[in-house]
């Protein structure tokens, strides 16, 4: 058995419509779909004690096909930072042309810049932001990589799972 491909990530969000204008502006994601949940499913799926809680869930595209499913809960819980050593999801990450033109473009537009453009020793350069609720997005340029991975990256899982990296796999290769 076997994913037929990578779906989703949630997010829960702190203000709807202003993380869905962020994304929109900054990286060009379009929302695609918005729909509000049962009070007693808020309850009993999510877990939010409270009379009346609601949720907004929407979906956003991104391109090249991703999507944010986004979480917009009444009451609200108060953020919690990430912490990178912290066993969990750390941060969400965009595929770029030329970072250095994506840093100064975000830098203009009022995005929280986190780090300066590194040049990895792999051939890919990247850098941090946060997002409007202080989400960890990576902005990276794979340069070669890209057309690799996109087109050859099932064959290299599939080589790498039989050598390289055999032991990560266990016995039933």
């Amino acid at each position: 058995m076997k994913a037929r491909s990578f779906s989703h990530t949630g997010v829960t969000v702190a203000d709807f419509d202003k993380f869905v204008q962020f994304y929109a502006d900054n990286f060009g994601c379009r929302l695609v779909g918005v729909g509000d949940s049962d009070p007693d499913r808020v309850r009993t799926v999510f877990g939010v004690d409270h009379e009346t809680p609601t949720c907004r869930i929407g979906w956003l595209r991104t391109p090249g096909g991703g999507m944010l499913e986004i979480f917009d809960f009444t009451p609200e819980q108060p953020a919690e930072d990430i912490v990178w050593s912290r066993v969990g999801l750390t941060h969400i990450s965009f595929d770029v042309k030329n970072p250095y033109k994506w840093y100064d473009f975000l830098k203009k537009n009022g995005v929280e810049i986190v780090s300066e453009v590194e040049e990895s020793g792999h051939g890919h350069a990247f850098f941090f932001v946060k997002d409007c609720d202080g989400n960890l997005i990576e902005i990276i340029d794979l340069r070669g990589r890209y057309p690799l991975l996109k087109y050859l990256g099932w064959f290299a899982g599939w080589l790498f799972r039989r050598g390289r990296y055999k032991k990560h796999y266990g016995p039933a290769v």
